[in-house]
C-alpha cells in the first residue's frame, strides 16, 4: 500500500475510533497517533482564528497585538498547555514624522503620500486607524534634502558600475528597488557609500502590473502599495541593538541607540511605485543600464547631476525611541520520561499591519497544531520529552522577541534544546523545507506522509514532480537540474536547504548552535504583491493566497508530526551522513569559487593592461576603469580536506551502528547517547565568531553580509574568498576544520555508546 493510502486508511480508522488514546509505549511514529492529529485540524477554525487575529493593524505596540498575545495565552491554556507571557523591553524605534519631497526638478514640486488608501471590497483596509505610514525601523532620523540618484537594487556590483559611469552618490540621495538582496542593506550600503539618505520603491516588474493582475482585481501590488520593515543591520547581528548577545529585560544595561553598530544613520523611506514614477521621471543623467530598468512606464535615467535642473528631494523621518513592551507567549508540555529535553517550536504574531499571510498564516497552523496535541493529551497521550511552543512578538522590526528570549535563556537552551523548529507566512503550493542537514531524513520521511490538499499525493510526491519538471526543462540552471537529478531518484531523499536569516531560527542555529528547520508552503498562492502592506489582509489571504486554508492545516500537520516524531523517538531521528554529504558539497562549491576567484583576477589584469576596458566603452559616455581586483594565492584547503573526510567517515559509523543496534539500546545507553547528541550540533560554532560579526558564530550556516536573508554556507572561508581577503580565508579554512574535527569526535563518542564502548 503507498503511504497516502496508508494514511487514509489510518485517518479513517481514527475517526471511527473511541475519543480515549492509549498512552504511547512504541517508538515513534505512531500511524494511529498521527492520524488523530490530523483529524484535530481543522481549516475553517483556523481561518476563524486568521479573520480575528488580522482584524487590526498588529505591530509592536499596537493594542491589537497584545489583544492578540492575550488571546494566544488563554488558548494555550484552555488545551491545556502550562503557558505564560514573557514580556521583554525592545527598543523599538515608532514613527512621529515622515516626509518626502521632490523639490526640483521635472515634476516639483511634488510630496509622496506615504499612506495606502483603502481597497474597495477589502473591508480590513478601511480599519487602518492604528496603521503605521511609510516607515522603516531603525533607519537613522533625519532632515536632508540632497540630489537624487537611482542605485537599481543598491548592491555592491550596482555601486560599481555606477562608479564606471562616472556617479557618485556621495551627499547624495538615493533611489532604490526592492529585491535582489535583503532590504537593509540598500540604505546600509547607501551610508557606506556617502550617500545622506536612501528611498526604496517595488518597481511593477518585480511584484506589480508586470507580474499579475494588481489588488483588488489581482494579487500583485497596486500603485498605492509599500513594503514596510526593518533595516536593522541583521548580518552584524539580529535582536534589540542595544542589547546585542544578552536579553532585554526592563533594566537590562543598554547600549546608546547611536552607538549601536546595528542602527543605520541616514534617514530611509519605503515609497509605492506610483509615488517613485514621479521621481524617476524627473531624473536626468546617464541612461540606466538595461538591466536596470523595470517596469514603470518611463526612460530610466541615473541622476547624479549639479546643474540647475536636477532633481532634488527632501526627505524627513522622526522617530520616538524608547523600550516597548514585547509580548511571548511560551507554553509547555511537560516531558514524560525525558523533560529535560525540549523540543521548541515557533512562530511570530506581530505584523506590519494586519499580516495575514505574514506572519498570522502561519501563525494559526501553530495554533491548530497545539489545539491538537493538547486533545492528545486530554486523552491520554503523554510526549516523552517537554514540547516548548512559543508565540513570538517583535520579530517584524528584526526578531527581536525571539532573539532576546533565546539570549536570556542561552544556558537553559544550551543544555536541554534538541532542535527549534520554526514557521513564518504560509500559501498554497509546495512544501519547502530548509535547515540542519542532520534532520534531513526525518522531513523527507513526514513528507512521504502527508497529503497535499490539491492533487491527493503527497507532499513529498508532489514536490518531486515539481522539481523533476523544472529541472528537465530547456535552459534549466545547472542548480535545477541537480535537484531534478535527485527528484527523479526515488531511493535518494530530496534536500534541504541551508538557512540564512529573516525569521526566528536565527538565534539558536547561529548563536547558540541548536538544530533548527524552517518549514513552509507556497509557489502558487501569491502574497509577495502585499508584503508588508496595508493590504496583506484576511480578504486578500483568503482569495489569493490560500482560499480554504487548506494549506495552514497542511502546515500543521507536517509540523505537528515532526514535532511529536523528535519528542517520542525512543533513538535518534538524525541521518548524519546526509550532513557530511552536504558539507563535502559546500567544500567542493568554495574551492571552485577560489579557482574562479583567481581566473576572474588573471582575465581583469590582462583587460585592464590592454585598455581592453575603454575601448568597449562608448566614448561618448562619463566612464571609468574598474577597480584592479588583488591577485588570488594559494589556499591551503587540506585542513577542511581531512576534516571532511573525518566528518564522513564517522556519520557513516554513526549511522550504520544505529541502524544495526539502535532497537537493542538498553535504558542507560540511550540517556548517554541523548546527552552527547543533545549538544552535538553546538560543537559547529566558534567563540570568536565570523568577521565583522561576531555574534554568528555556526562555521556552517550564516546569512550572507551581502545577502541578507540568504545562506552562506562555510561562510568564513566563502566570504573571505568573495571579497578577496585572503588572510581572512586562511584563518577560517582553519577554523571551520576545528569546528568539522570537534563534530567528528562527538559522533565517534556517541558510536561508542551504541557499540557498548
Amino acid at each position: 500500500m503507498k503511504p497516502i493510502q496508508r494514511l487514509n486508511a489510518l485517518m479513517a480508522a481514527c475517526a471511527a475510533a473511541a475519543l480515549s488514546v492509549a498512552p504511547v509505549a512504541a517508538a515513534a511514529p505512531d500511524p494511529a497517533l498521527e492520524a488523530r492529529l490530523r483529524a484535530e485540524l481543522s481549516p475553517a477554525e483556523m481561518g476563524g482564528w486568521l479573520k480575528t487575529m488580522s482584524a487590526l493593524p498588529t505591530h509592536v505596540g499596537a493594542p491589537h497585538n497584545k489583544a492578540n498575545a492575550e488571546m494566544t495565552l488563554k488558548q494555550f491554556r484552555d488545551w491545556g498547555w502550562d503557558a505564560k507571557i514573557e514580556t521583554f523591553w525592545v527598543m523599538y524605534p515608532t514613527p512621529q514624522e515622515v516626509s518626502l519631497e521632490l523639490v526640483g526638478g521635472q515634476g516639483a514640486p511634488f510630496k509622496a503620500t506615504l499612506t495606502e488608501p483603502p481597497i474597495p471590497g477589502d473591508e480590513s483596509t478601511s480599519r487602518q486607524q492604528d496603521a503605521l505610514p511609510a516607515y522603516v525601523a531603525f533607519q537613522g532620523d533625519g532632515d536632508v534634502t540632497a540630489p537624487l540618484v537611482y542605485v537599481n537594487y543598491g548592491l555592491p556590483s550596482d555601486y560599481e558600475a555606477l562608479e564606471r559611469m562616472g556617479v557618485s552618490v556621495k551627499g547624495k540621495i538615493v533611489i532604490a528597488r526592492y529585491g535582489q538582496g535583503w532590504r537593509g542593506l540598500k540604505p546600509k550600503l547607501a551610508q557606506e557609500h556617502g550617500a545622506v539618505g536612501a528611498i526604496i520603491y517595488s518597481d511593477p516588474r518585480d511584484d506589480g502590473y508586470h507580474a499579475n493582475d494588481v489588488y483588488p482585481d489581482g494579487p500583485a501590488r497596486p500603485p498605492t502599495g509599500f513594503q514596510r520593515g526593518s533595516v536593522a543591520d541583521m548580518t552584524y547581528a539580529p535582536g534589540d541593538p542595544t542589547t546585542i548577545g544578552y536579553g532585554s529585560t526592563k533594566n537590562a544595561r543598554r547600549t546608546p541607540v547611536e552607538e549601536s553598530p546595528t542602527v543605520l544613520k541616514i534617514p530611509t523611506l519605503p515609497i509605492s511605485y506610483g509615488d517613485a514614477q514621479v521621481l524617476l521621471k524627473a531624473l536626468g543623467g546617464p541612461l540606466a543600464p538595461s538591466s536596470w530598468r523595470g517596469g514603470l512606464p518611463i526612460t530610466y535615467h541615473v541622476g547624479g547631476g549639479d546643474s540647475p535642473d536636477t532633481a532634488q528631494v527632501r526627505l524627513k523621518v522622526k522617530s520616538e525611541w524608547t523600550p516597548k513592551p514585547a509580548y511571548n507567549v511560551i507554553a509547555m508540555l511537560k516531558g514524560s520520561e525525558r523533560p529535560d529535553e525540549w523540543v521548541v517550536r515557533g512562530n511570530h504574531r506581530d505584523g506590519w499591519v494586519f499580516g495575514a499571510s505574514d506572519p498570522l498564516a502561519g501563525h494559526v497552523a501553530m495554533m491548530g497544531e497545539a489545539k491538537a496535541l493538547g486533545a492528545l493529551k486530554k486523552a491520554g497521550w503523554r510526549p516523552k520529552r517537554t514540547i516548548v511552543y512559543a508565540s513570538w512578538d517583535a520579530e517584524e522590526p528584526m526578531l527581536l522577541g525571539s532573539t532576546e528570549w533565546a539570549e536570556q535563556h542561552a544556558a537553559e537552551l544550551k543544555k536541554k534544546a534538541i532542535i527549534y523548529i520554526n514557521t513564518d507566512g504560509n500559501g498554497r503550493g509546495f512544501l519547502g523545507a530548509a535547515g540542519s542537514h542532520a534532520f534531513q531524513h526525518l522531513v523527507n520521511q513526514v513528507a512521504a506522509e502527508v497529503k497535499d490538499p490539491q492533487t491527493g499525493v503527497s507532499v513529498g510526491e508532489r514536490l518531486r514532480a515539481r522539481l523533476g519538471v523544472q529541472g528537465t526543462a530547456p535552459g534549466a540552471s545547472a542548480e535545477a537540474r541537480a535537484s531534478a537529478k535527485a527528484a527523479l531518484d526515488p531511493a535518494k531523499d530530496l534536500p534541504i536547504g541551508p538557512l540564512g536569516s529573516g525569521s526566528d531560527y536565527s538565534a539558536f542555529l547561529q548563536h547558540l548552535g541548536l538544530a533548527a528547520l524552517n518549514i513552509g508552503y507556497g509557489g502558487e498562492g501569491s502574497s509577495s504583491g502585499v508584503y508588508h502592506s496595508a493590504y496583506d489582509t484576511y480578504e486578500h489571504h483568503s482569495r489569493f493566497v490560500d482560499p480554504g486554508h487548506a494549506y495552514s492545516a497542511v502546515l500543521a500537520e507536517t509540523v505537528g508530526r515532526l514535532v511529536m516524531r523528535i519528542a517520542d523517538a525512543d533513538k535518534p531521528v538524525q541521518r548524519y551522513d546526509d550532513f557530511a554529504e552536504t558539507v563535502a558539497g559546500y567544500l567542493d562549491e568554495v574551492k571552485k569559487l577560489d579557482a574562479a576567484q583567481g581566473e576572474a583576477a588573471e582575465n581583469q589584469t590582462k583587460l585592464l593592461a590592454a585598455g581592453a576596458f575603454k575601448l568597449a566603452d562608448d566614448p561618448t559616455q562619463p566612464r571609468a576603469d574598474p577597480a584592479a581586483l588583488a591577485a588570488s594565492p594559494q589556499l591551503d584547503f587540506g585542513p577542511l580536506d581531512r576534516a571532511t573526510a573525518r566528518l564522513k567517515a564517522s556519520a557513516e559509523a554513526f549511522d550504520s551502528a544505529l541502524a544495526t543496534r539502535g532497537d537493542s539500546l538498553t535504558p542507560a545507553q540511550r540517556k548517554r547517547l541523548d546527552a552527547l547528541l543533545l549538544t552535538q550540533e553546538q560543537r559547529l560554532l566558534r567563540e570568536q565568531g565570523l568577521p565583522f560579526r561576531p555574534w554568528y558564530k555556526n562555521m556552517i550556516y550564516a546569512p550572507g553580509r551581502f545577502t541578507g536573508y540568504g545562506a552562506k554556507t562555510l561562510p568564513g572561508v566563502r566570504e573571505a574568498i568573495e571579497e578577496r581577503r585572503f588572510d581572512d580565508a586562511t584563518t577560517y579554512i582553519g577554523l571551520t576544520a576545528a569546528a568539522l574535527e570537534d563534530y567528528a569526535s562527538g559522533l565517534e563518542a556517541a558510536t561508542q555508546v551504541i557499540n557498548g564502548g
